[in-house]
């Protein structure tokens, strides 16, 4: 289950102390301000690479394996992110589903300032501090300031010693298809090739006529560089064209 109580969460004024660490924890604004720097630092240190995601579609039985798809994702900076479907097997709402995240996630790249994490498109609150992964971390709730589907509402885990983001839970300001209800998401990323990335994802929904389903994702298999023009093989797929995007986009 992708949603989870914050254990010790702690009502913070401007500044607190924490309890566990007995130090003084950043202003709210200070806390923006060091991650917004090492989102900053991050994209300095991007560089073209690939990377293989695995894909596990299961319904309200969380044993019943619906469908598995293969994506190959390649990523240029600056701001560029296309994908293609190696392959899928079993049922087909699976990939119908994984191309939904990935144009989502295409998007978001795309239009990077319009999605990013700033007060331009969010109001941002203290939650508390809560350990992620043996990493303690700030706990920010994000509100957005639109009905937007690019944007998201929850909260995210901030690294107190590096400011990276480690963490993220929440559901879209505006749900990305009339046939998807209830939509929750999560994001987990860390370190690779000297980069931070997201390296795993969890999404559930509910799916019109088909009930409860959730997808996770990992990584299996990184490369550096860019990836060739071979022309398409018969399993490989091609990201929704700009048509499809716009019908996407007015379901």
């Amino acid at each position: 289950m992708i949603s989870r109580s914050i254990s010790g969460a702690l009502l913070w004024p401007a500044v607190v102390v924490s309890a566990s660490a007995q130090v003084a924890v950043p202003t709210l604004d200070v806390i923006l301000a060091r991650m917004t720097q090492a989102r900053a630092m991050n994209q300095t240190l991007l560089k073209p690479h690939v990377v293989t995601r695995l894909y596990v579609l299961v319904g309200k039985n969380e044993n019943n394996k619906k469908s598995e798809v293969t994506a190959e994702v390649s990523f240029v900076p600056s701001h560029s992110k296309t994908y293609s479907i190696k392959g899928t097997e079993g049922s087909g709402l699976g990939e119908r589903i994984v191309r939904r995240m990935l144009d989502g996630e295409t998007q978001i790249v795309e239009d990077y300032g319009a999605t990013d994490l700033t007060a331009a498109n969010y109001d941002f609150q203290m939650v508390g501090e809560e350990e992620f992964d043996g990493k303690p971390c700030y706990v920010i709730g994000l509100d957005p300031k639109r009905r937007d589907k690019t944007l998201l509402r929850g909260n995210i885990w901030i690294d107190v010693e590096t400011y990276r983001i480690h963490r993220m839970e929440a559901t879209p300001a505006k749900s990305p298809s009339w046939w998807l209800r209830d939509v929750r998401v999560a994001f987990s990323c860390g370190s690779v090739d000297g980069m931070w990335l997201q390296t795993s994802s969890e999404f559930s929904t509910n799916v019109r006529i088909f009930g409860r389903h959730a997808m996770t994702s990992h990584d299996v298999h990184y490369e550096p560089g860019e990836r060739p023009s071979t022309g398409m093989s018969g399993t490989e797929k091609p990201a929704m064209s700009a048509k499809e995007k716009r019908k996407a986009k007015n379901e």
